[in-house]
């Protein structure tokens, strides 16, 4: 199966959407999504786990005389996040499509055009086109933002747009200079992904190109100290929009790291393991601790995802196979989880005349016991409840971690501990106590119902069998971190020499 097929098809619907009369705008993007849904599956039922390298390969010259290719695959580091992706970009899509929305035809054009973006830059394996994927998905969402978007959304969207095209414009330089310094010495120019892994970089150069990515998903994601334009962008932009901006689009920040910049650059990795290990240990604590401090629901769990993230990348410069195993799965528990929570957001705020602070919510578990239930489930998930599959994730990373840095592991277990501080504050503040001033408790409807209902099953699937996604990415992560645990051995060399210098008379 062409991998273009499932990229462009949302495009294509959003398109279509876009010229379509209003009553059916919605519905069209919702084909389109479901259609690439299947798709995905598909594909994901037919991945090979056992094989070695990219599977469905899509490789053409896009612009010769640059060595750019348009080129596309599959294997164990993204065809779950693929399928997820898909996923939960038709729950999104589906349940915007419920609402009425001003000027529908262009709300979910940039919907759909987000997501073939998202799908693209998860599947591209040449670097100036995942550079491309990466700027062209957070486009739909300035202007979904800024037209949608509530009270503060012209300074949330400037926010967004200066630090993200700052981040953007340094990944952009550190992927020509990555391309054209490889290419010194006679060697033919490309940004091929793959071609790039055999050039022989120097420990200086991989260092400034490493910052020059590293500052660019950082920023995307976001990790403490760069998440600025992150409170912002959360109070204002659409749930169902903000739903997938929070639980997809940061993933193809953490997954850059495992594709593209330890692969690439193994010793600017192995140089800077402890500055984003102490990074991620920051936003554990940071993001756990501004979740507690908040009433807004948004924000809780916006400042919550800011601590998941953190775990992520804890589990990623680990540079231990088991480490990159979890922070894969985690990347999928988390998205799986994010986009349930800001749907349900929405619905209670319905139910809230349109407040999202928990102080004016409470006592809707007793007339709404299915929405209760959904939220309690997304609830325990969030906080790694053991049997959950988040606790398997975090598992592997803080175990990944503990092989080679015990104390940060020790101090990434508070973030586990404040989850559940925050998570039960949340759902205990509107779901029990008296019932809030401007609450008016009703039961989930039957719509809403169909989008929440199999999502929280995925979420029970995936507690019973996270093996699934860590199968597909056992071989792949441990390739993806290789060169930079070789790295790693003459610095603990080098460290162990000074030691022994100093103690010797």
């Amino acid at each position: 199966m062409s991998l273009s097929i499932i990229i462009w098809l949302p495009a294509v619907a959003g398109a279509l959407s876009l010229l379509a009369p209003r009553a059916v705008a919605g519905r069209l993007a919702v084909v389109g999504a479901l259609a690439t849904l299947v798709l995905a599956v598909i594909l994901l039922v037919g991945f090979d786990n056992s094989a070695p390298g990219l599977q469905n390969v899509t490789d053409q010259n896009w612009i010769s005389a640059l060595g750019i290719h348009y080129k596309l695959g599959i294997d164990g580091l993204n065809v779950w996040l693929l399928t997820t992706t898909a996923m939960l970009f038709f729950a999104a899509i589906l349940f915007a499509s419920f609402r009425e929305w001003e000027r529908p035809n262009l709300f979910f054009f940039f919907f759909a055009v987000a997501e073939s973006a998202v799908l693209g830059a998860f599947c591209a394996q040449d670097l100036i086109l995942f550079v491309v994927f990466f700027d062209l998905m957070l486009i739909p969402f300035y202007f979904i933002t800024g037209m949608w978007g509530g009270e503060g959304r012209v300074q949330a969207t400037t926010k967004m747009v200066i630090y993200t095209l700052i981040g953007s414009l340094l990944m952009l330089v550190a992927a020509v200079a990555t391309g054209v310094i490889a290419a010194e010495g006679g060697q033919p120019l490309t940004f091929a992904i793959s071609g790039l892994q055999q050039a022989g970089l120097s420990t200086g150069t991989q260092e400034w190109i490493f910052l020059g990515f590293a500052a660019a998903f950082l920023v995307k994601m976001p990790l403490f100290p760069l998440h600025g334009w992150m409170p912002d962008a959360y109070r204002t932009m659409p749930l169902p929009a903000l739903a997938v901006f929070s639980g997809i689009l940061s993933k193809v920040a953490a997954y850059g790291f495992l594709r593209i910049v330890i692969p690439l650059f193994p010793d600017g990795a192995a140089h800077f393991q402890e500055l984003l290990l102490l990074i991620a240990l920051a936003s554990i604590i940071y993001g756990s601790v501004m979740a507690f401090t908040q009433t807004n629901l948004r924000l809780i769990f916006g400042f919550s995802s800011v601590a998941q993230l953190g775990f992520i990348v804890l589990g990623i410069f680990a540079l231990s196979p088991r480490g990159a195993e979890g922070a894969l799965l985690q990347m999928v528990n988390h998205a799986v989880i994010t986009v349930p929570v800001f749907l349900i957001i929405a619905l209670l705020a319905a139910r809230s005349r349109g407040s999202e602070d928990i102080r004016e919510m409470g006592g809707l578990a007793f007339r709404a016991p299915l929405l209760a239930a959904l939220f309690l489930i997304v609830s325990l998930a969030t906080l790694a409840m053991p049997g959950s599959s988040n606790f398997i994730g975090e598992f592997y990373i803080l175990l990944g971690v503990f092989e080679s840095k015990t104390v940060i592991a020790i101090i990434a277990f508070s973030g586990v501990a404040m989850a559940a501080v925050y998570a039960l504050r949340a759902y205990i503040s509107t779901m029990h106590n008296r019932v809030g001033a401007q609450a008016t408790p009703r039961e989930i409807g039957l719509q809403d119902a169909l989008v929440l209902v199999p999502l929280v099953l995925v979420i029970l699937a995936l507690a019973i069998y996270p093996q699934a996604p860590l199968k597909a990415a056992q071989g792949p992560a441990a390739r993806s971190v290789a060169k930079a645990r070789l790295a790693l051995d003459p610095l603990d060399q080098r460290a162990s020499t000074q030691k022994i210098s100093q103690v010797t008379p």
